[in-house]
């Protein structure tokens, strides 16, 4: 089962996530209000995939996704946002994450950039899914 980490300071767009990936193979191992407190669960849980948001408390995504990858690089990352700038993208892009979507997000939305991330190439080419 895959392991799903959510991070994001509001509880409405955290339960929004949950409820919207619910028919995924999902573990949901934990949710966190800030990037501190995600770190802390990366460490002990070590998701697969961590949705990340970028603007929170104590801790920007941006710097959470930076230490992410520090400790568990093999995560998958998908940062979802409601800054809408193409730098702020790139910049997390560059930093190790795999995705980016834009809040406000719709199920199809989410739906899709999770197939996306999810997806992999065999070593014979073909696509399958997984983690």
């Amino acid at each position: 089962m895959i392991k799903l980490l959510i991070v994001d300071d509001s509880s409405i767009m955290r339960r929004t996530i949950e409820r919207n990936l619910g028919h995924y193979n999902l573990e949901i191992v934990g949710t966190a209000a800030t990037g501190v407190e995600a770190l802390e669960l990366v460490k002990e849980k070590k998701p697969d995939i961590i949705t990340l948001d970028i603007t929170m408390p104590e801790m920007d995504g941006i710097t959470c996704l930076v230490e992410i990858m520090k400790i568990h690089p093999q995560a998958k990352v998908m940062i979802i946002t409601a800054l809408s700038d193409k730098l702020t993208g790139l910049q997390a892009l560059d930093k190790g994450a795999r995705g980016f979507l834009y809040k406000p997000v719709n199920s199809m939305a989410l739906s899709k950039a999770f197939d996306k991330l999810l997806k992999h190439k065999s070593s014979d080419g073909t696509e399958k899914r997984g983690v």
